[in-house]
């Protein structure tokens, strides 16, 4: 996925500010596509002078005013391009498994604290991500969680594909607690020096 395309489907999702989508990124889009503050206003430049967005006219004064910007037809036309296109999957790069790599010849000394922190964020993960669920899809039907009486009406479309990523995200995040379990239970069953020695 790409910076203007996250951005895209930001501001076709609601009208907002560089500040508004930066905020949004770190709430929500940044889960999985991660952007500096400096990034996201760059590339609301691009796409404006690209033709893709623009500023919507604000009814306050233009200084100290925040520019909302909008998608216009060619942003549209790009994101839709974009979604029914081809993209082969990336390969991995982690550098924690490359530092298990390395851990093989040069030994594990250290390595298992640095494996319980990342057990600790990803459990931490995985509780905010269970939490977003109960919070914006719990009691919906279609969903895994019970009727409430404040969530009776059908999920639409874009809710059931927001909680596929949501999803995803989750099943992420239970794929590194169970690996990272495992792992740690395999260092501590091995001697702690490179090739068992």
């Amino acid at each position: 996925m790409s910076l203007p395309h996250a951005i895209l489907t930001a501001l076709l999702e609601r009208p907002s500010s560089g500040l508004e989508l930066a905020r949004r990124f770190d709430r929500s889009i940044g889960y999985f596509w991660s952007a500096t503050h400096q990034q996201i206003y760059r590339e609301l430049g691009r796409l404006e002078r690209s033709g893709c967005i623009r500023a919507l006219a604000s009814q306050r004064p233009a200084r100290g005013r925040k520019k909302e910007y909008e998608v216009l037809p060619a942003g549209r036309a790009e994101l839709t391009g974009w979604v029914s296109g081809r993209e082969d999957p990336k390969p991995v790069r982690d550098a924690l498994l490359l530092r298990m790599r390395a851990a093989a010849v040069v030994g594990t000394d250290g390595l298992p604290d640095e494996l319980r922190r990342h057990l600790a964020l990803h459990e931490r993960q995985l509780a905010d991500y269970a939490d977003i669920e109960a919070r914006d899809f719990s009691g919906r039907p279609g969903t895994a969680a019970e009727t409430t009486p404040e969530r009776t009406e059908a999920p639409t479309e874009a809710d059931r594909l927001r909680h596929l990523v949501l999803r995803a995200g989750m099943d992420l995040e239970r794929l590194w607690v169970d690996w990272l379990t495992e792992a740690l239970r395999e260092i501590s069953a091995a001697p702690a020096g490179p090739d068992g020695a």
